[in-house]
């Protein structure tokens, strides 16, 4: 959530969206979910009942809320998504908020002629199991396969269940203070990682993981690489994460523990689910200026990766 505001002015990767089937003979809205439904019940009693409730306690990280459908934990506010408890007046927050207002009023018109014939598909996880070596797979990014090569070569000279695989996605930016206690984490760690780096780091941050690997560091950065292939890698022990859904189900598919450090969107509730519904994993504790301290990373490696990770694999 700190990092919001260093994000464009757009509109994030919509979690579902309302459509018609005029064209197709039926006037039956329907919705497409692509998060957790936990995220889809937090927004919808969000502007059920609860909106109110949130509102009065968005400074309270720790005030639990328990929503119908929830039974096992109630969600803290930290916990909601970032949109539903901005505290900055962010624009990007307010219009999320307001397409996500716009989805249920309209499902609320649907309502009651739809009630008694609501069908629900739980259709997934769409994650190919044990990893796709299919070079055919449509990337975002361009890559090289000569850096392919280079890390996966790497990745089979390392121990079994012995690297950090650290990547924040392609959406969140980090400054260079966040990158740097990262750095000195991994580094307090003493084991091998890779991580993945993102284009448009603040100036100075890329300096600080190339001068990390010059500096006779024991692990590799690179500026892309294919994940479902890296976490099914033995190598791999321990999964340094935003806590994106997509990068969540990948780890969950490849059995690999999760650090999560989410900052913002949906991925807030996903580490909840991480560390309390599925505990396959444990949630970082940002500083007081919301940046992520090394001897936390440090510390929350260690728990995943020493003697309890058997409990998450």
């Amino acid at each position: 959530m700190a990092d919001e505001e260093h994000q464009p002015a757009r509109p994030p990767f919509p979690g579902g969206s309302l459509r018609s089937r005029r064209a197709t003979g039926s006037p039956s809205p329907y919705v497409y979910w692509i998060q957790p439904a936990t995220v889809l019940a937090a927004e919808y009693h969000y502007f059920h009942g609860y909106g109110e409730v949130v509102a009065a306690h968005v400074t309270d990280p720790a005030y639990e809320v328990s929503l119908p459908g929830l039974r096992r934990s109630p969600l803290r506010i930290r916990d909601f998504p970032s949109y539903l408890v901005d505290t900055t007046g962010s624009p990007l927050a307010k219009s999320v908020v307001e397409m996500f207002r716009e989805l249920f009023d309209s499902m609320d018109q649907w309502r009651p002629k739809i009630k008694k014939h609501l069908d629900v598909f739980a259709v997934g996880p769409m994650v190919a199991a044990g990893g796709s070596s299919n070079e055919e797979r449509i990337h975002l990014y361009k890559h090289d396969d000569a850096d392919k090569k280079r890390y996966m070569e790497w990745l089979g000279a390392q121990p079994e269940r012995s690297v950090v695989y650290v990547s924040f996605g392609s959406i969140a930016s980090y400054t260079k203070q966040q990158i740097e206690e990262m750095v000195e984490g991994l580094l307090q760690c003493g084991r091998p990682y890779l991580l993945a780096r993102r284009d448009g780091l603040e100036e100075g941050a890329r300096h600080v993981l190339e001068n990390a690997q010059r500096s006779g560091g024991h692990g590799m950065v690179v500026d892309w690489c294919n994940q479902p292939e890296v976490l099914s890698h033995p190598a791999v022990g321990c999964f340094v994460s935003h806590c994106g859904w997509n990068s969540t189900m990948e780890a969950m598919a490849a059995g690999v523990p999760l650090v999560g450090v989410p900052s913002m969107f949906d991925q807030l509730t996903n580490a909840h689910l991480v560390e309390e519904e599925r505990e396959i994993g444990i949630r970082g504790e940002r500083n007081s200026e919301g940046v992520l301290a090394g001897m936390e990373l440090a510390r929350c490696v260690e728990l995943v990766m020493g003697q309890v990770r058997k409990q998450w694999r």
